[in-house]
C-alpha cells in the first residue's frame, strides 16, 4: 500500500489519537463529537464498500507494510500511521486489527414515512441491538428507529454485532414514542403471548415492526399506536425467545411477503 498524504504519529498525547481512545471507550461520545471509530479489515472493508467517505483512517505500522486490504487508503484524504503498541492502546478489541477509521456520524433529519422501519423499544443488550440491524439490513428494512433508552446505536459493541449493516440503514436514535406518527405504514408489535400468530397471518409490506425491551416488552404507548400484535408459535414450549432471533423472525415473514408480491 502507498500514499504520499499518509503520516507518521508517534506521541500518545497526540489530540487525534486521544479523540479515538474516548470514541473507541466511551459508548456516547460519538454523539458529542458527531464521529465514530471503526475497527478491523471487515467494517473498514463495509465501510468504504457503502461509499462512506473517513475523515481518517489510523493503521498500525504492521498492518500498513503487511496489509493487502480490499478497500484503498488512496480514497482517505488522511492517514496517520502509528507503532503496533500505540494503536493496541487505541483499540477497544482484545486482539487488535492494525487498522480503523473515523467516520463522520449520519444524521438524519426524519424517518421515510412510508418505509419500512424496525422501531426497537428500550432494547439493552449491544449485541441483541447490533444482531437486529443486521437483519433489518440484510431483509429490506432500510430504517431503524430507537426509543430512548436503547443501547446506542453507534457503540462500538452494537457496531461489531452489526457487520457493517450500519452503513446500509438509516439510523435515527433517542426519540419518543410519538416520533413513530410521522410513519404511514402500519406498526406491528411483538408479543410472547398476544396477538395473530406469525404462520396464520402474515404481515404486510411495508410495515413497522416494534420490538420490546427484552424483560418488559413493548410499552403501552408504543402498543397503542400498533395496528395490530403479533407473536411466534412456539411449539417446544419455552416461555419466550430473545428478541434478536424474533426479530429475525419477524422480519423475515415480512421479507417473504415483499418477494411474493413482486
Amino acid at each position: 500500500m502507498k500514499a504520499d498524504h499518509a503520516i507518521s504519529v508517534t506521541s500518545r498525547d497526540n489530540a487525534l489519537l486521544k479523540r479515538v481512545r474516548r470514541l473507541a471507550r466511551d459508548n456516547t461520545a460519538y454523539r458529542s463529537e458527531r464521529q465514530v471509530w471503526i475497527e478491523g479489515d471487515h467494517l473498514c472493508g463495509a465501510a468504504m464498500e457503502r461509499g462512506v467517505l473517513p475523515v481518517v483512517a489510523v493503521l498500525s505500522e504492521t498492518f500498513w507494510s503487511q496489509s493487502s486490504v480490499k478497500w484503498s487508503v488512496d480514497a482517505i484524504e488522511k492517514v496517520v500511521i502509528c507503532p503496533d503498541d500505540l494503536f493496541a492502546g487505541l483499540s477497544s478489541l482484545e486482539s487488535p486489527a492494525g487498522c480503523g477509521l473515523v467516520l463522520e456520524v449520519p444524521m438524519p433529519d426524519g424517518p421515510d414515512p412510508d418505509g419500512a422501519a424496525v422501531v426497537l423499544d428500550r432494547l439493552q443488550d449491544a449485541g441483541n441491538v447490533g444482531s437486529i440491524l443486521r437483519s433489518a439490513a440484510a431483509f429490506g428494512f432500510r430504517q431503524v428507529i430507537a426509543m430512548k433508552g436503547t443501547a446506542a446505536l453507534w457503540s462500538p459493541k452494537v457496531l461489531r454485532a452489526a457487520m457493517g449493516a450500519h452503513f446500509n440503514l438509516r439510523l435515527i436514535e433517542g426519540v419518543d414514542p410519538a416520533y413513530v406518527d410521522q410513519l404511514r405504514v402500519p406498526l406491528v408489535q411483538t408479543s410472547s403471548h398476544q396477538g395473530q400468530f406469525l404462520h396464520e397471518q402474515p404481515p404486510p409490506f411495508p410495515c413497522a415492526w416494534v420490538l420490546g425491551h427484552e424483560g418488559q416488552g413493548v410499552g403501552a404507548e408504543l402498543a397503542r399506536r400498533a395496528a395490530y400484535a403479533a407473536r411466534i408459535a412456539q411449539p417446544g414450549g419455552e416461555e419466550s425467545l430473545n428478541v434478536a432471533a424474533a426479530a429475525a423472525i419477524c422480519l423475515h415473514a415480512s421479507a417473504v411477503v415483499a418477494i411474493a408480491s413482486r
